[in-house]
């Protein structure tokens, strides 16, 4: 069984960003190359807790942030939306680097932080170096979301109906670690993660913000929950589905148990430098905790694209 690194992750620091006091990890020289790696749901920082210390021993300044509803990490205003949709996170992102007065950056990610790399690099070029997605191309956009799948595809999204209702909300509130930990397993059939590992992550799942964000996320994408009206333009660029330019490696593993594209479907909206690596051995969803050296790995090859 995989359990926590053995050496403390690092410290973690925070910082206004935004419409965040958003907590994070910078560790490795300052003035390194700064790789942004961003987590997903239902996990956090912990999945990068053996990649960013390697990179950081490699000469990268590697951030690794608390996404809102996670962690330490809080709202500034108790007036502010619990808003989840997808422009927002990549806007946090954003917001982060400017804190930092960090100029760009490799960005990585996986599930909902693969999503937001992806917007990132659509909406903001100049601040992406390079990026390496698990799970290939997420963008979405409502409209899309509107359109039913096949009955067997429309099974693995569950959860997201599960949420649309209010009883779904009140059981993710009362349960939210026992659900994580069931899309842990079933997202990743072949980890073996130990009760050490799970607790560490599931621990961030304590925010008070936690459930608001994840239930807005879900329901924005089916239409149910509005996003806020100042993100409307970027979300109308999003709903065209628009190609990334920037120097991009995309992983999948071959035990993915989450629903995700087809590589061969993604492949064309990738219009720079551009390699697509699936990972064999029984690697799920969480490929940078499951696989670390391979997710390290692609981070200096994307690098050497620029």
């Amino acid at each position: 069984m995989s359990g926590p690194a053995a050496k403390p992750f690092g410290p973690v620091q925070r910082i206004a960003a935004g419409v965040l006091d958003v907590g994070y990890v910078d560790i490795g020289p300052p003035g390194g190359r700064a790789v942004l790696l961003l987590h997903g749901w239902p996990y956090d920082i912990h999945s990068y807790a053996d990649v960013a210390p390697a990179l950081a021993a490699a000469g990268y300044r590697v951030l690794v942030p608390y996404l809102r509803g996670y962690g330490v990490t809080r709202f500034l205003s108790d007036d502010a939306p619990r808003n989840g949709q997808q422009s927002v996170l990549a806007a946090d992102a954003i917001a982060l680097m400017d804190a930092l007065g960090v100029g760009g950056a490799i960005v990585g990610g996986f599930d909902w932080g693969a999503r937001t790399a992806n917007v990132m690099a659509a909406l903001w070029p100049e601040r992406c170096r390079a990026m390496v997605s698990v799970s290939g191309y997420l963008i979405g956009s409502q409209a899309a979301g509107e359109a039913p799948l096949p009955p067997e595809a429309e099974q693995a999204w569950w959860y997201q109906y599960y949420f649309a209702t209010e009883r779904g909300q009140a059981g993710y509130a009362a349960h939210r670690h026992d659900f994580a930990r069931l899309i842990w397993r079933t997202a990743s059939p072949a980890w073996r993660f130990d009760d050490a590992t799970f607790e560490r992550s599931a621990a961030a799942f304590d925010n008070p913000d936690h459930v608001a964000v994840v239930i807005h996320n879900y329901r924005w994408r089916l239409g149910l929950a509005a996003g806020e009206p100042d993100l409307d333009g970027l979300e109308q660029r999003l709903a065209a589905f628009p190609a990334i330019s920037v120097p991009t490696i995309t992983l999948e593993g071959d035990a993915n148990g989450a629903p995700h594209p087809d590589p061969a479907d993604y492949a064309a909206r990738f219009t720079g430098k551009y390699l697509h690596r699936t990972l064999t051995g029984g690697i799920g969803h969480n490929l940078p905790q499951e696989a670390p050296l391979e997710f390290i790995r692609a981070i200096e090859q994307v690098d050497s694209f620029t």
